[in-house]
């Protein structure tokens, strides 16, 4: 894979947008070390403050007023439940206390590769006036069960709006999922529930005239999933209706061709091509009864998926499908890969027996995104193109236990993985706005020295040892130039992306943009993924972490 980005040599031409801050996570907890009590404030007479609120995890807007749902320390809760990483840290940027935190210490209910969890926020960002308002305080004055059920959600993963309803859900403990529900009108708190039989969610969305979403079943979804109709109203505003029973969880939907097409995540341990991340379309919105319908759930069809692309079977498991959007007559979306996950898996499956094999295993498992595109989906005339991706990649024979290049069965029209970018691992969300595509993505190499140097993963030493290497994860493209998440902008289906920003659109500790919706004036809300959790002095020249919300405009 390139370290150069691979994108139009007319990105120079392309149109100059500016991002303007709306709205940032502050400062909110003490922290004096791994394990402490946490010292009163802020502001801190003892310790160093902290920001646990990280992600703009959710978004959507009712005219004038953007809403939404924040996830605090996920980059420890994704290290903890993803990757099983335990083991206390701290260092300049972050801490994460697992186990020794607090605030698990505190609540029982809190296991320990979730103790860096902290209840998520409710906000509302007027665009007319400036103002930001936190709700949170309404949901827990409304009962003591409301109270605990925003305590125990891990964050606030979607967010969406339709009949006067604002809904924002995320996973709860126990494998559970949470909704909150709020009046658009008069944003007035309504309720939660709790569906115990849901452990995720991901995405709303709006399709002539009806709110759907995309759930998962278990531990992340991990367990299968589906999607759901929303029936509800403002006096019954947790009502759903399965349109789909999936053997995997729906990730992010979109309107193509009259149906609904949805990219999704792995089970747990997929044992068919279905079961892993891939890319599904729904029956015709228009067939019988108006929009989908509980009928329509098994007429789901599973028109793509990692198998088809990647050659390594184990690390096909461990892909996920990202962002996703229809655009110029196709269906295009992205794959994800959580850090050192398909390494991980890969050493749990085949133990390295010596260091030299352990340091290959550790260069070669390793994928940045891969980017799609398709149209007459589930059709026979059906054409899937890669735009961003590899011809080959490593993959390892068991019978023979050696690497070598395979076929990944497609040449790539535009580029190299990643737009060129070998840390770019999330393809976290796609959005059109001014007849273009655009497309945000996650970088975690600003992390990659000290993700390492904190990271035990479970497995063998050999293994570990070659993990915890930064060499061993292409040092050298380790720059500053590249830190922070990008964004890329298609400006038609006839040409490549190009670069609009590639360092984190103003906050290099930006690593990821989590959430895009057009403002309706040519541009774009979106919402950043930032947990820094420790760097909050305003007094020196470095950024801060935190959540940030954006507007971008035309210059």
């Amino acid at each position: 894979m390139s370290a150069g980005v691979a994108v139009s040599p007319a990105a120079a031409a392309a149109p100059q947008y500016k991002f303007t801050l709306l709205a940032k996570a502050k400062a909110d907890q003490c922290f004096a070390g791994v394990g402490q009590p946490y010292p009163a404030g802020p502001p801190c007479r003892t310790g160093q403050s902290k920001v646990n609120q990280a992600y703009v995890w959710g978004l959507t807007q009712v005219g004038k007023m953007i809403w939404f749902g924040t996830g605090a320390n996920v980059h420890c809760l994704v290290s903890g439940a993803t990757l099983d990483y335990v083991k206390p840290t701290a260092n300049d940027n972050w801490t994460c206390e697992y186990g020794e935190s607090q605030h698990a210490k505190t609540d029982p209910a809190i296991p320990e590769y979730l103790g860096d969890m902290r209840a998520p926020e409710v906000w509302t960002y007027d665009t007319a006036t400036g103002r930001s308002v936190n709700k949170s305080a309404e949901i827990r004055a409304k009962s003591p069960e409301d109270a605990t059920r925003l305590a125990h959600t891990l964050g606030l993963r979607a967010a969406g709006n339709f009949g006067n309803v604002v809904l924002l859900g995320g996973p709860a403990l126990e494998n559970t999922l949470n909704m909150f529900a709020f009046d658009a009108t008069t944003k007035q708190y309504l309720g939660s529930v709790n569906f115990p039989d849901y452990g995720n969610i991901r995405t709303f969305l709006v399709a002539e005239d009806a709110l759907y979403l995309g759930v998962g079943i278990g531990r992340n979804g991990s367990a299968g999933g589906a999607v759901w109709r929303w029936n509800g109203s403002t006096t019954d505003p947790f009502a759903f209706q399965t349109v789909a029973a999936l053997p995997v969880q729906a990730a992010d939907l979109t309107v193509y061709d009259g149906r609904i097409a949805a990219t999704s995540w792995p089970a747990e341990q997929p044992t068919t091509q279905q079961m892993l991340a891939g890319l599904w379309i729904s029956p015709k919105l228009a067939d019988g009864t108006p929009g989908l319908n509980p009928e329509d759930s098994a007429g789901w069809k599973q028109v793509w998926n990692a198998r088809l692309y990647e050659p390594d079977r184990v690390i096909s498991a461990t892909y996920g499908g990202g962002g996703i959007a229809a655009f110029d007559g196709y269906v295009y979306w992205g794959t994800m890969h959580v850090p050192m996950k398909s390494s991980t898996v890969h050493a749990t499956v085949y133990p390295p027996v010596d260091d030299q094999a352990a340091k290959d295993q550790a260069v070669k498992t390793q994928r940045a995104v891969s980017i799609w595109r398709g149209k007459d989906l589930g059709l026979p005339t059906q054409k899937i193109e890669l735009l961003y991706g590899e011809k080959t990649l490593p993959a390892w024979d068991p019978a023979t236990s050696t690497w070598s290049d395979k076929s990944t069965n497609y040449t790539p029209l535009y580029g190299k993985s990643g737009f060129g970018q070998l840390f770019n691992n999330y393809t976290w969300r796609m959005t059109v706005v001014d007849n273009k595509l655009f497309v945000g993505t996650m970088d975690w190499s600003y992390l990659v020295k000290d993700l390492l140097a904190g990271a035990a993963p479970p497995v063998n030493a050999k293994a570990r040892k070659a993990l915890a290497d930064p060499d061993n994860w292409h040092k050298p493209l380790v720059s500053p130039a590249n830190f922070g998440g990008d964004l890329y902008m298609f400006p038609s289906s006839t040409e490549p992306a190009t670069a609009v920003n590639t360092r984190g659109l103003g906050n290099y500790l930006n690593y990821g943009i989590r959430n895009m919706i057009p403002n309706g004036k040519g541009g774009l809300y979106i919402g950043m993924a930032n947990p820094m959790n420790l760097r909050t002095n305003k007094t020196d020249a470095r950024p801060e972490g935190g959540w940030e919300l954006l507007e971008m405009n035309k210059r």
